[in-house]
């Protein structure tokens, strides 16, 4: 079965840095269109902040976490990563990373099949 594990979350103070990671399991790596991160805080929809493609030919990322978060990927070791840079106490969320073997899928903060289940993150003044 597909898995996925999110890993590298914590209690950080403002203007630190986190690398969280997605290590994958029970599917080719290479059969994933595309790969995410999303956050979401209790009682609200989740945000997507980041995807890349699995050619790595095209990234997005979303306007508040832009020039802050990157997305790289590791063949390799079946991986997916997010280097958060000069956090803010509002990044304070549960991250998921997420994947989808889908074609031609508007990209939003669902449109992924496979997820993990949820790293927190915690940002304090």
């Amino acid at each position: 079965q597909v898995q996925l594990v999110e890993s590298g979350g914590g209690l950080v103070q403002a203007g630190g840095s986190l690398t969280l990671s997605c290590g994958t399991t029970g599917r080719p790596f290479n059969s994933y269109v595309r790969m995410g991160w999303s956050r979401q805080v209790p009682g609200k929809g989740r945000e997507l902040l980041a995807a890349i493609t699995w050619a790595g030919l095209n990234v997005w990322y979303g306007e508040d976490v832009k020039g802050r978060f990157t997305i790289s990927k590791d063949n390799d070791a079946n991986t997916f990563v997010l280097q958060m840079d000069n956090l803010q106490p509002e990044d304070t969320a549960v991250y998921y990373c997420a994947a989808d073997g889908r074609h031609g899928r508007t990209l939003t903060a669902t449109s992924f099949d496979f997820w993990g289940e949820g790293t927190q993150v915690t940002v304090s003044s």
